[in-house]
């Protein structure tokens, strides 16, 4: 069973959380009925049902809640932001306060990883683990932004029918080196149909504002404050190279490293029992339940 919870963050915006019951079956030490907290927090572009398989099997010992982050999927899109890091991180630090799920588990993606990994940084009280999927620590610098800015140009929106959206984002994409159908149903998830086709839930400007607030700057220092158990999680063929991945590793006071074969940046898409066996250790070792 899933169920959305209304929750504000920063200044007060409204944020749509997903909460995933199965009923979780553990209970924190002290015997008082509640489950360990989990929070899920998707990638650039992505919406809270992205994490919809990985919450479902997280259910049955934890309680599972996926975020729409600001800008994104059902949750408030502010024409100008803002979109900074610190307004992203304060949106996660007022779901954990206001669902009462701390001290929480922090499983991210891509940009959400990012959030996870400062929020530890900046609050040990409210963070017992985090899992860092596919999100680089290093300065992606003024060429990828620019990258970007001609990449979303291309998209050929609207599009007729969600068949059009995952064969474009699947097969046709000129960024792709070989199809990938993961990659085309996870595009699929973040359309709506208007009246002349279908487009995306995000706007590609507001997207290039939210990536602009991080990709000139290095995020180092604050990986090595995180003081809880880390898991930093790479698909072979995705974004995240070894060699820093491994470097995270070392940063972190308490990181462990995974890598999933065959998969690509959309690891959890990618291979899900494959990113299950990686995560699900880790996690009832860091946050027993």
């Amino acid at each position: 069973m899933v169920r959305r919870i209304n929750v504000r963050g920063a200044g007060g915006l409204r944020l749509a959380a997903w909460e995933f019951a199965d009923p979780p079956k553990g209970t924190l030490p002290g015997g008082d009925g509640q489950a360990p907290g989990v929070l899920l927090l998707h990638g650039l572009m992505g919406r809270g049902s992205h994490w919809a398989s990985t919450a479902r099997w997280l259910s049955g010992r934890y309680r599972a809640v996926c975020l729409d982050q600001r800008g994104h999927g059902r949750s408030d899109k502010p024409t100008d932001g803002p979109f900074g890091r610190e307004a992203y991180v304060a949106d996660a630090e007022a779901v954990i306060e206001q669902l009462g799920l701390a001290p929480v588990a922090l499983v991210g993606h891509g940009m959400g990883a990012l959030t996870a990994w400062q929020l530890a940084a900046k609050r040990p009280d409210l963070v017992r683990a985090v899992v860092i999927c596919d999100m680089r620590a290093s300065a992606l610098g003024k060429r990828s932004q620019r990258d970007w800015e001609q990449w979303l140009a291309t998209w050929p929106v609207p599009f007729a029918t969600l068949a059009d959206v995952r064969r474009w984002f699947g097969e046709e994409d000129p960024l792709l080196e070989r199809p990938s159908p993961s990659r085309g149903e996870f595009f699929t998830e973040v359309m709506a149909e208007r009246m002349d086709g279908w487009r995306p839930v995000f706007s590609r400007r507001q997207v290039l504002m939210i990536r602009q607030s991080w990709v000139h700057e290095a995020h180092w220092d604050e990986l090595a404050l995180v003081r809880c158990p880390a898991l930093v999680v790479r698909g072979i063929d995705g974004e995240l190279g070894r060699a820093e991945a491994q470097e995270m590793v070392r940063v972190l006071p308490r990181g462990v490293y995974a890598e999933v074969a065959d998969a690509g940046h959309l690891v959890h898409y990618d291979q899900p029992e494959q990113w299950r066996q990686a995560v699900e250790p880790f996690l009832q070792g860091a946050l027993p339940a």
